[in-house]
């Protein structure tokens, strides 16, 4: 329903004829529409329905060789749009016309529509299997079905558009203890399908090894990120193979191309893995299979139209908006890490003592590495067991360093946003605390 609305309006076309009738020498237009079902329970209990659409639309236009971006949100006035957009040209020095041409692609849609019913289901299976065995647990949970719908189209004769239907659930676990409180949370994002056993049993685990609380270790410790905790690291990795990193001398492995970065590691995109696939960029460039680091080695960099000019390079099909009024940049729609072959479980028996963290409080290290993280929710491990829930603890080290020192990576890839990885172990992190 979405999708067809969206073709069905003549808006972009009246845009870029209005555009060129005003002077400018290219254009394009950007469109989103989108709806939302949520469904929203609290306090154990289903608490509402809502139900949103939102539509927005950007236009890029040129003259005179300088660009000049205009978006709004809802109803549009074209001649208004363009006018705002001519206006904004003015401001800007004139740049390269970076613009696909002559494309008129046919992509499916992704992902199948789930009924505001299957989503109550789905809730309600969850919260009852975590209450069955922890009956004095309050839970908090969102199951949402999203569609959208983007198109864009240029005066060179781009014309692409796709629908993606996503469905995502996300569940808190509150247990009370006297003075204690415990937050467990966990959720999914796929298409068609959610596994409400799955989120439960993952937090019912985390609340197993939460049962007692434990003094930390203090110094320096192997560390086993989940595969919910492990894209802290892999945040920093995906801001070094950025091709504006690159091109500002930010990146440390600006210079490194066909040598080794870090452990035995093979990190890659792939446009049809995952909820996070998308076939096209926001600049109209198809999205691509692509080895970032190829058993440890660095293989290649991610760039736009611009910044893939600016290496000599074509671009990668990475260019992203990271809103409606930005230009596009280098960005990422899916990363991937392949996993190891030893389950979480074994991961935890390579332990004689160290922690595991699972969810934390700070963000990256960003493209310096360096990082320093309070644990939200960690776990100490002694010979090879879980003994107990840790408090008050900061883990410290460098991405770049730790990646160098994997010991290990686990067989539990999962989703975390747009980052699919496994759980991971490394080496020689340090670690501190308030009960030391």
């Amino acid at each position: 329903m979405v999708y067809k609305e969206l073709l069905n309006n003549s808006l972009a076309e009246q845009l870029l004829e209005l555009s060129i009738k005003s002077g400018a020498e290219a254009a394009e237009v950007y469109q989103s529409k989108s709806l939302s079902r949520p469904v929203f329970f609290e306090a154990n209990r289903l608490k509402q329905l809502e139900s949103s659409q939102s539509e927005g639309t950007a236009l890029r236009l040129w003259r005179n060789g300088c660009p000049g971006l205009a978006v709004a949100y809802g109803p549009v006035e074209p001649q208004v749009l363009v006018e705002r957009a001519l206006g904004l040209s003015q401001l800007n020095q004139p740049e390269a016309l970076e613009l696909n041409s002559d494309s008129k692609p046919s992509y499916p849609d992704l992902g199948e529509d789930v009924p505001i019913e299957k989503l109550v289901e789905w809730g309600k299976e969850a919260i009852a299997i975590i209450r069955d065995a922890y009956p004095d647990v309050i839970c908090t949970a969102d199951w949402e079905c999203d569609v959208e719908t983007t198109r864009l189209v240029n005066t060179k004769g781009l014309d692409c558009h796709y629908t993606d239907t996503t469905l995502s659930c996300y569940v808190d676990a509150e247990w009370v203890r006297g003075d204690d409180l415990l937050n467990v949370s966990d959720g999914q994002t796929e298409r068609g399908n959610l596994q409400p056993e799955k989120v439960a049993h993952q937090i019912l685990q985390r609340l197993a090894w939460a049962k007692e609380n434990v003094t930390p270790p203090n110094g320096r410790v192997p560390v086993l990120f989940t595969s919910k905790a492990a894209d802290m690291l892999w945040g920093t990795v995906q801001a070094a193979l950025n091709g504006k990193r690159v091109l500002e001398g930010a990146s440390p492995w600006a210079e490194r191309i066909g040598k080794p970065v870090i452990s035995p590691i093979t990190v890659y995109q792939d446009p049809h893995a995952g909820p996070y696939s998308c076939p096209f960029d926001d600049e109209g460039t198809p999205t691509q299979s692509l080895v970032f680091i190829q058993d440890g080695v660095l293989q290649h960099f991610y760039c736009d139209r611009t910044t893939g000019c600016q290496l000599s390079i074509a671009s990668t099909g990475n260019g992203f908006r990271p809103g409606l009024g930005s230009y596009p940049t280098p960005g990422l729609f899916n990363f991937l890490i392949q996993p190891g072959t030893e389950s979480l479980q074994q991961l935890i028996h390579h332990l004689d003592d160290g922690l595991i963290v699972d969810q934390m409080l700070g963000g990256n290290g960003g493209i310096s590495g360096d990082f320093s993280i309070n644990v939200d929710l960690g776990y100490r491990v002694q010979k090879g067991h879980v003994i107990g829930r840790v408090k008050d603890t900061m883990v410290a080290g460098n991405v770049y360093t730790a990646l160098k020192q994997l010991v290990k990576l686990g067989d539990d890839a999962d989703w975390n946003g747009s980052c699919y990885t496994p759980s991971l172990l490394v080496d020689g992190l340090s670690s501190t605390s308030k009960q030391n």
